[in-house]
C-alpha cells in the first residue's frame, strides 16, 4: 500500500467517505478480517495500476495527503443483468466517478463528483486486449473506463485533474445493492415524487427506507428530477451517501462480529481495487490511518461544468472554477467557496414549488440513458 503519514487522533470514528463502496470498506477495520482473513483476502480483485502507468503521471504528494478514484461501473455482466434500467450491452462505463482527497493531517476529506457526460481529452490507453487506443479530443469522461478499464480511467482522471490517484476502488450495480442490503438499507427523503421508468424508481414525496435494489434505482435515476441530466443524479447520490453513513453508524456493525463478518464478506466480493489496496491488511491499514475523519469533516462538490458548445447533451469543465477546484486539492486546501456556492440543488430536497437550480451556463437536454 502507498505510504501515507500517520496522524495520531483521540477520536474513535472510522473514515466515512462519500463513495458507497468506500463507506463499506470501513467495516474491515473491525472484526471481519479477524474471523475470515483468508476468505476475505481471496475475495478482493485488484489491478496493478502503478505498474501499467509507470512514471508518466503526476507525482505523488510528499506531505501525507493522497487521493483516491472511486468508480461505480455500469457493467451488465454476471449478477448485474438488467438492474436499475438503462441500456444493456457488453461494455461497461463509469456510471459514477468521485475523486476523494484526504488532507495532509488526515483530518478532512473532500469528494468531487465528475459528471459522466463531461467532455475531456482522453489520453492514449491500452484496451483489455492489449491494443493501444489513440488519444481522443473531446471524449466523454466515462468512455475511458469502457476503453481501457481501471488503468485508462485513472490515467484520464489524472490528466483532467493534475492529481495523482494514489488508490482506486470500483463497485458495480449488484455489489452496491448487496452492500446496501448488508447494512440494513438506506433512508432518503424527497419533497417531490420521483417516477423514472428507466431506473424503475417510483417514489411518492416523503421519507422512504430503501432496500438494495431500490437504493440502486435511486442513485441511477435522473428522469423526472431536476433538469433530467446527470447533475441531478449526482445530487441524489450525495443524499444516498449521507444516508448510508448514518445507517452504517447506527447498525451496530462495529460491535457485532456477525454483522461485521457479513458486511466484510459482501464488500470484499463487491469491489475491485488497485494492487496496493488488494489485501485485507492493506485495507485495514488504510482505515487505521484515517480514523480521525468523520461525517462532519467530509466536504462534497460536483465539478463545475457548463453546456458543451458542440453538443447540448454534453458538458465541459467551467473555467476558471474547475481549475481553481483542482488547484485547491493539489495544494491541500478546502474546496473554494465560489465552487461551493454554485453547486446544483438536490432535486429530491428542493422545494416542490421552486424551479430547479440549473448549472452555470446554458440549459442542457438530457443525454441518452445508459
Amino acid at each position: 500500500m502507498a505510504e501515507h503519514k500517520r496522524v495520531p487522533s483521540r477520536r474513535r470514528k472510522v473514515l466515512r467517505v462519500a463513495a458507497c463502496a468506500f463507506v463499506a470498506l470501513v467495516v474491515l477495520g473491525g472484526g471481519a478480517a479477524v474471523y475470515a482473513y483468508v476468505r476475505l483476502n481471496d475475495n478482493i480483485k485488484s489491478v496493478d495500476i502503478n505498474r501499467q502507468l509507470g512514471d508518466a503521471r503526476p507525482p505523488a504528494a510528499t506531505d501525507g495527503s493522497f487521493n483516491m478514484l472511486v468508480l461505480g461501473s455500469d457493467s451488465r455482466s454476471g449478477d448485474n443483468g438488467n438492474l436499475a434500467g438503462g441500456a444493456v450491452g457488453e461494455t461497461a462505463r463509469s456510471d459514477t466517478a468521485m475523486v476523494v482527497h484526504i488532507s495532509q493531517d488526515h483530518s478532512r476529506a473532500q469528494v468531487v463528483s465528475i459528471p459522466r457526460d463531461t467532455l475531456v481529452d482522453r489520453p492514449a490507453c491500452t484496451d483489455v486486449s492489449g491494443k493501444t487506443v489513440p488519444a481522443v479530443k473531446r471524449a466523454m469522461y466515462n468512455s475511458a473506463f469502457e476503453t481501457g478499464g481501471a488503468v485508462c480511467a485513472v490515467k484520464t482522471t489524472e490528466q483532467l485533474t493534475g492529481l495523482r490517484m494514489d488508490h482506486y476502488v470500483q463497485i458495480d450495480f449488484a455489489g452496491f445493492a448487496r452492500v446496501v442490503d448488508a447494512i440494513g438499507g438506506a433512508t432518503v427523503t424527497t419533497t417531490v415524487a420521483i417516477h423514472d421508468k428507466d431506473s424503475g424508481l417510483d417514489l411518492p414525496a416523503g421519507e422512504h427506507h430503501l432496500d438494495g435494489q431500490q437504493a440502486l434505482a435511486f442513485v441511477r435515476t435522473r428522469h423526472g428530477v431536476g433538469d433530467g441530466s446527470d447533475l441531478g443524479r449526482i445530487e441524489l447520490q450525495k443524499q444516498m451517501v449521507k444516508s448510508l453513513l448514518k445507517q452504517a453508524g447506527g447498525a451496530g456493525l462495529f460491535t457485532d462480529p456477525l454483522k461485521a463478518w457479513a458486511l466484510g464478506d459482501t464488500v470484499t466480493r463487491s469491489i475491485t481495487t488497485d494492487s496496493a489496496l488488494g489485501s485485507v491488511n492493506s485495507l485495514v491499514g488504510l482505515v487505521q490511518e484515517l480514523k480521525g475523519i468523520g461525517p462532519d469533516q467530509l466536504d462534497m462538490a460536483t465539478l463545475p461544468v457548463v453546456t458543451a458548445p458542440s453538443d447540448p447533451n454534453r458538458v465541459v469543465p467551467q473555467q476558471p472554477q474547475a481549475g481553481q477546484l483542482w488547484a485547491a486539492l493539489r495544494a491541500d486546501q478546502a474546496i473554494p467557496q465560489a465552487v461551493v456556492s454554485a453547486q446544483p440543488e438536490n432535486p429530491a430536497q428542493a422545494s416542490p414549488t421552486a424551479a430547479p437550480k440549473a448549472p452555470a451556463g446554458p440549459s442542457r437536454k438530457a443525454a441518452p440513458a445508459r
